[in-house]
């Protein structure tokens, strides 16, 4: 049987988060209006242009990735659809992930294995055993 402390934890807990929530939400409706009254309704990637029920498809990206950097003039935002503004969080995760430089940023080591390297030599060989 759960103590009336932990159910008035959890509670507590909830409430908190669902307020969290909301704030988000709320932050996020007031600079996604911003940017739409700033920024003509057009991808910054792919160029479409959006309009009516499909305006949700645009969505306000943060150029450094930080979603509480919002200045006034909306230096930090640009308007991508939803597919590009996902392949652009994906270029970013798949370079975590592989441990390589993110875009932009250094050049990529040099590959240094070759698979085919001895490929010449080793047809050769089997040519010179089957002759």
């Amino acid at each position: 049987m759960p103590s009336q402390k932990s159910s008035a934890d959890k509670e507590r807990l909830e409430r908190i988060i669902a307020e969290a929530k909301r704030d988000r939400e709320l932050k996020e409706k007031a600079y996604r209006e911003r940017a739409l009254k700033m920024f003509p309704p057009v991808c910054a990637r792919c160029g479409r242009e959006f309009a009516g029920k499909r305006l949700r498809e645009l969505t306000v990206h943060h150029k450094d990735h930080n979603h509480d950097n919002n200045p006034a003039d909306g230096s930090n935002w640009e308007l991508l659809c939803i597919y590009c503004h996902d392949n652009e969080h994906t270029k970013y995760l798949d370079a975590e992930w592989h441990e390589a430089p993110k875009p932009g940023g250094e050049k990529e080591p040099p590959v240094t294995y070759r698979p085919f390297a001895d490929l010449d030599a080793l047809l050769k060989r089997k040519k010179t055993k089957s002759s």
